[in-house]
């Protein structure tokens, strides 16, 4: 009979992966949103980890945590083994003979911006399955299994991001409500809508315009800026319009321009692709279509 001797229990992947996450992200929150658990749960992963070690591996205070000697020694070891992990598990899904690309998008890019564009990739690679995921804040491609991301950003020129559209911001309403708007100032009595993720889009206009307005964000607030996009369409009241958004919407004359001032953002649309070595090479040929 063959005796199999115990063997001593390394500590859970959970646990070493919550570390890893927290120590690159510099707290337990940041590091619960990447992986998509809670902070508590963090939390107690790291003390588990740490109680394996019998070694405090962040200091802990109201303010939040800082990684102690032992964790900063640690940190760069954990992330270069996650960081391989991470890269055989893309060479590993990368052998697939079953193609399925992975967006991370913006709720609103997810929701405006991409279906058009997705619907002719889609007929020019019949053969590819494509899946959308709306989220608040871009993942990482490094760690997560997404094929690209598109968000709202600042170019950062190389050949992992690719600039798609400029983001542009003026007032736009349906056609009737449009029309009885002839200035600017006939803005300050209208029904503005509102975006609560971007609540600046307002203030920022009427700064940059002139416009003198009490309370610029005053007016319906939606969470998710499609829903303010259906409700301006319906005449609900004045938006101030993404051009890149509301493509589609200004293209079928379901919302106008009011003929006022537009301004930049600053921000940009960006496609962002993994590294080369991780990317699929058929990314290169959807990216074109994106930018087209």
């Amino acid at each position: 009979m063959t005796v199999r001797p115990p063997r001593p229990k390394g500590p859970p992947l959970t646990a070493m992966r919550a570390f890893e996450a927290a120590a690159r992200l510099g707290g337990f929150v940041a590091a619960a949103e990447e992986l998509n658990v809670t902070a508590g749960a963090v939390s107690q992963q790291i003390k588990a980890l740490e109680g394996w070690a019998g070694v405090a591996l962040f200091h802990r205070s109201a303010q939040g945590v800082v990684l102690t000697e032992a964790g900063r020694t640690l940190q760069p070891s954990f992330r270069s083994a996650f960081d391989a992990l991470a890269d055989a598990t893309h060479a590993l899904r990368n052998l697939s003979a079953e193609v399925e690309i992975h967006i991370a998008a913006l709720p609103s890019v997810a929701q405006l911006w991409l279906p058009p564009r997705l619907g002719k990739i889609r007929s020019h690679f019949p053969q590819l399955k494509f899946s959308v995921t709306a989220m608040e804040k871009p993942p990482s491609l490094r760690r997560d299994l997404f094929d690209m991301t598109l968000f709202f950003g600042t170019p950062n020129p190389s050949d992992t991001c690719i600039t798609l559209a400029k983001d542009e911001i003026t007032p736009v309403a349906a056609p009737a409500l449009a029309a009885s708007i002839r200035q600017a100032e006939d803005l300050a009595v209208a029904t503005r809508l509102q975006d609560r993720t971007w609540q600046q889009d307002w203030p920022n206009w009427c700064a940059a315009s002139g416009l003198q307005i009490d309370d610029p964000t005053d007016g319906p607030g939606y969470s998710l800026y499609s829903l303010a996009v259906e409700e301006a369409k319906s005449g609900a009241g004045v938006l101030m319009g993404h051009l890149c958004l509301i493509e589609t919407a200004l293209g079928s004359d379901q919302l106008v321009p009011l003929g006022l001032e537009t301004i930049p953002t600053g921000r940009t649309l960006i496609l962002t692709l993994p590294a080369a070595k991780s990317r699929r090479p058929v990314l290169e040929e959807i990216a074109d279509f994106l930018r087209a």
